[in-house]
């Protein structure tokens, strides 16, 4: 690997400054940017690193860049510039813009993850475990990481960036980062140790520490990337659901073994990390941001406020049955499972990849311990989304894959999700809330598809 340089905001103010207008068109474009819809109005930078020098053919930076909008903190991303004097047409996709001031005028910047040199650089970083700057790279010793294996771009829409290389390995970079202990790697961290084979376990992961006034302790540094094993051949369970059902094929036995397979998960995960007890004190405040969505999802989206009365039942329930006494265990759960998060291996065994959790969410919210049901809930508001996507809808496929789950679910934990129906409808329900919401932000056409949910959960007792 070159050698490195370390740069910051204060060394070479005039980088960022160069970056800085195109970076402003650029940026909001991305699949991954959280803050769309309000203007960028500045960046900072975090820290930054040259990992190929600048100048030279190919150069490569390493950047952490906290997004400036109104009327919030702003986010950080993580990005990787390349640097050329003109692009290859294979690489037009990626092209961020030129660079007409500062340190790279006359440059052609891009994303560098379009192209093979700088994907080789990250593998070989965290082959070697190196240290680069603020970039520190750990691996697994007991798993080989063989140089030379070809890097290919992961494309479709992700909230992340994926790199697959040689059909062995499968790289996520984290776009939107934070300082703190990253549920995505801790989590299947946790399940390598327990033994668990339904997610693939971490090989290699990549830290990033954090600038002046970034973090606050030991711990803080971010999470930034992390390799697995790539499953060779596996199906997206999004989309091989979606196969089954135009092929009107039942897909109730593969729902039963992704039931069995997320307890087998969640089971491992209460035996590696600490269970807590959630009372009174605990489902208050999860009832009263259950009920507070629900209120702002009903002034945003006029569909909804018929149904809110009804609704709401759904955590006054919840409320009233912890008024009793009623108790419920919480540990540490996937946090936003659905079938796009699952994979089905030639074989036929499942597994349960990206553990990040919702990221809209605070990360010292994500990595509280949750009810076990929350994860279950969000399954079943997935089979309802391919259920919904069908022409014409099949809710009768919705309804078998549900129970299905639940069954396999229960043949693993020994306990059916269904026999608590309060937590249930109350988990359920406040998924489908925020579907409602993000449809009609994002995708109106598809809003019927949670609000006939909301119209079955508002009426539980209905056929």
């Amino acid at each position: 690997m070159a050698a490195t340089v370390t740069l910051s905001g204060r060394t070479d103010p005039g980088l960022l400054a160069s970056l800085d207008p195109l970076l402003r068109e650029w940026l909001p474009r991305q699949r991954w940017f959280a803050g769309k819809g309000r203007p960028v109005t500045g960046f900072s930078l975090v820290a930054a690193t040259e990992l190929l020098p600048a100048h030279t053919r190919l150069g490569l930076y390493h950047l952490l860049v906290r997004a400036h909008q109104p009327a919030t903190p702003g986010d950080c991303y993580q990005l990787l510039i390349g640097t050329r004097e003109a692009l290859p047409p294979r690489l037009a996709p990626a092209l961020i813009g030129h660079v007409t001031q500062g340190p790279l005028a006359g440059r052609t910047v891009f994303d560098a993850l379009y192209d093979t040199r700088p994907a080789e650089v990250l593998l070989e970083a965290l082959r070697t475990g190196a240290r680069i700057g603020g970039l520190r790279c750990e691996r697994d010793p007991g798993q080989e990481i063989r140089s030379g294996l070809v890097p290919r771009r992961l494309t479709g829409e992700q909230s992340n960036s994926s790199v697959i290389y040689g059909d062995t390995f499968i790289l996520k970079l984290l776009r939107r980062v934070v300082p703190g202990v990253n549920p995505d790697l801790e989590l299947p961290l946790a399940l390598a140790r327990e033994g668990c084979p339904r997610v693939p376990a971490p090989t290699a992961w990549m830290y990033g520490d954090p600038g002046e006034g970034e973090g606050e302790g030991e711990g803080d540094a971010y999470v930034l990337a992390v390799l697995q094993p790539y499953v060779q051949g596996a199906a997206d369970g999004w989309e091989l659901a979606l196969r089954e059902l135009a092929k009107g094929e039942d897909f109730a036995a593969e729902a039963r073994a992704l039931g069995r397979a997320t307890a087998e998960v969640h089971g491992a995960l209460a035996r590696a990390l600490p269970t807590a007890t959630l009372g009174q004190a605990q489902i208050r405040p999860m009832v009263d941001g259950m009920t507070g969505r629900l209120d702002a999802a009903a002034q945003a989206v006029p569909a909804l406020r018929p149904y809110a009365p009804a609704l709401r039942t759904a955590f006054t329930a919840l409320a009233e049955l912890t008024a009793e006494g009623h108790t419920w265990t919480a540990q540490r759960v996937h946090g936003d499972l659905h079938l796009g998060q699952c994979l089905r291996s030639p074989s036929g065994q499942w597994s349960l990849i990206d553990f990040e959790g919702e990221p809209a969410r605070p990360l010292a919210e994500r990595r509280m311990p949750q009810p076990t049901v929350r994860d279950v809930a969000g399954m079943l508001r997935s089979f309802d989304y391919a259920a919904h996507s069908a022409d014409p809808p099949a809710p009768a496929w919705a309804h078998a894959c549900r129970a299905a789950y639940c069954s396999g679910y229960a043949e693993v934990a020994g306990v059916d999700p269904r026999t608590d129906p309060v937590l249930l409808r109350a988990h359920e329900t406040d998924k489908a809330v925020y579907e409602v919401v993000y449809e009609a932000r994002h995708r109106p056409d598809w809003l019927p598809v949670p609000l006939s949910a909301i119209h079955r959960l508002a009426a539980p007792d209905l056929p």
